[in-house]
């Protein structure tokens, strides 16, 4: 019986929802992993839930990861918005976002995972990002687009702000949809809007944060404002100031780019939240995708990036272009289907069809639909794919033996051909599956040699121009 791919991105199940996830590496009981935290997606009609819980993975296996329960709940009866965890000593110190991220508390446990308890309510605000310095000192980022956004060093407690230490506006901020008030600090280079996530990285501080693009970005299919990006910008001191930087992560999907070089998204956009870890040698930018119609079922995603210092002193991070040896330039890393699994999707496994990152064309808006029963093999479909609809995943491993045939599964039964095109929606069709309304199940023959890592999509086409379809999943045999 086949398997079914997991850990793949999303990296936790398909039926978790675990937006603006900080990862950090921790060393507890002898063994080292990642630890991802996080919201909680559960309202389903709203932003995140009343809970935490944590995610963990080996360092040295980031598609295995184990949940380690509900590590915090709200002691305000109240909506818990993005939080940070950092170490300082033996202790692991949570800053949990209160009544919907407008009070901050600082909880401790022992453990990575929790419980977090004794939560102390302090001075920051809205989307706290912690970061505690090589030589023990500790400094708290925070704010939205709202509002300015701050540094402060904090005292040994961990809660109180060192006086004569707050930076109002280290990051000129962005507009604010839901408050739309000019204070004098907006600015279309640093577009502040949310989601404050510092690291140290190679002796530079990094101010990570959610950009809003006030103007287009052709390349990337951006022409009306969008807060889709995780940016950063670069100091050698904790309080900035803060320049250079550049964009890590867009979740717009896979961009087509025309001859002239527009772009065009192929998967709805959202905010963005999330930070970027070296793990084993290697770093990773962990981010969010949105499912279904709205921001209220958010997904984790990762993709591994470059990270190199420049001979002039600046840090590029994403996709790094390079001359001579030397880093020149970066832009945001691709959203992938893969991400851990950084040598493609095992294809011979069953994929659920939740797993695209390209899903575009059609006479609606197709879209990947949320799931929550906790099974291990449960499947998320892609819902409302009409004629002329393209569900694509990058990136499958086929190995050095070619795949003899493709097997696809609906989720209701419906009249439409479907042809899988390697590396381009608009690729070389490799075999046709004709459903006729009768069955779920259909299974076709590859008719070319196929091996080594493609891309893969699925083009629907019907007659029946206002039909949808729901696409469940797809393996391919050898």
């Amino acid at each position: 019986m086949k398997e079914c791919i997991k850990g793949a991105n999303p990296y936790m199940p398909l039926w978790e929802h675990v937006p603006d996830g900080e990862p950090r590496v921790f060393e507890h009981n002898g063994e080292k992993r990642v630890y991802v935290y996080g919201s909680h997606d559960i309202e389903k009609t709203k932003y995140c839930g009343r809970d935490y819980v944590v995610w963990s993975a080996p360092v040295d296996n980031l598609t295995d990861w184990t949940y380690h329960g509900v590590s915090y709940e709200t002691h305000y009866d109240s909506i818990l918005y993005a939080p940070d965890v950092v170490k300082k000593g033996d202790t692991y110190y949570l800053y949990a976002a209160e009544k919907q991220g407008s009070l901050v508390v600082v909880a401790s446990s022992k453990s990575p995972t929790g419980p977090f308890e004794n939560p102390v309510e302090t001075k920051l605000g809205f989307d706290p990002g912690v970061l505690v310095d090589d030589d023990g000192r500790v400094y708290a980022y925070w704010g939205g687009c709202a509002a300015p956004c701050y540094i402060a060093e904090l005292e040994d407690d961990m809660a109180t702000i060192k006086e004569g230490t707050l930076v109002e506006n280290p990051l000129g901020h962005s507009t604010c949809p839901w408050n739309p008030v000019d204070d004098g600090h907006i600015s279309l280079i640093d577009g502040f809007f949310e989601a404050s996530s510092p690291r140290k990285v190679m002796g530079k501080y990094v101010y990570i944060y959610s950009k809003r693009y006030e103007v287009p970005v052709p390349e990337l299919g951006v022409f009306e404002p969008c807060n889709g990006f995780l940016s950063y910008r670069i100091s050698d001191n904790p309080f900035g100031p803060f320049h250079d930087g550049g964009d890590i992560s867009f979740n717009g999907g896979e961009i087509l780019r025309d001859s002239e070089g527009l772009g065009t998204m192929t998967y709805r956009w959202g905010n963005n939240h999330g930070s970027i870890m070296e793990i084993e040698g290697q770093w990773y930018v962990f981010y969010h995708r949105q499912t279904g119609t709205d921001e209220y079922s958010r997904q984790a995603m990762m993709e591994p990036v470059d990270v190199a210092l420049g001979k002039d002193g600046k840090l590029y991070i994403g996709d790094v272009k390079y001359l001579a040896g030397e880093p020149v330039s970066s832009k945001p890393v691709e959203m992938t289907s893969q991400g851990p699994h950084i040598n493609g999707l095992g294809a011979y496994k069953w994929i659920s069809a939740g797993y695209a990152c390209h899903i575009h064309g059609g006479s609606k808006r197709a879209y990947v639909a949320p799931v929550y029963e906790k099974k291990d093999d449960i499947s998320a479909p892609v819902v409302d794919i009409t004629s002329g609809t393209t569900v694509g995943y990058r990136y499958l491993q086929f190995g050095s033996v070619s795949a003899k045939s493709v097997t696809a599964v609906l989720s209701e039964p419906g009249s439409v051909k479907v042809n899988v095109r390697l590396d381009s929606y608009n690729g070389k069709i490799i075999a046709t599956l004709d459903f006729d309304g009768s069955d779920l199940e259909k299974t076709a023959e590859i008719t070319s040699g196929v091996i080594g890592k493609h891309a893969v999509y699925f083009e629907f086409l019907s007659k029946l121009v206002d039909n949808s379809y729901i696409f469940d999943k797809f393996s391919f045999s050898k």
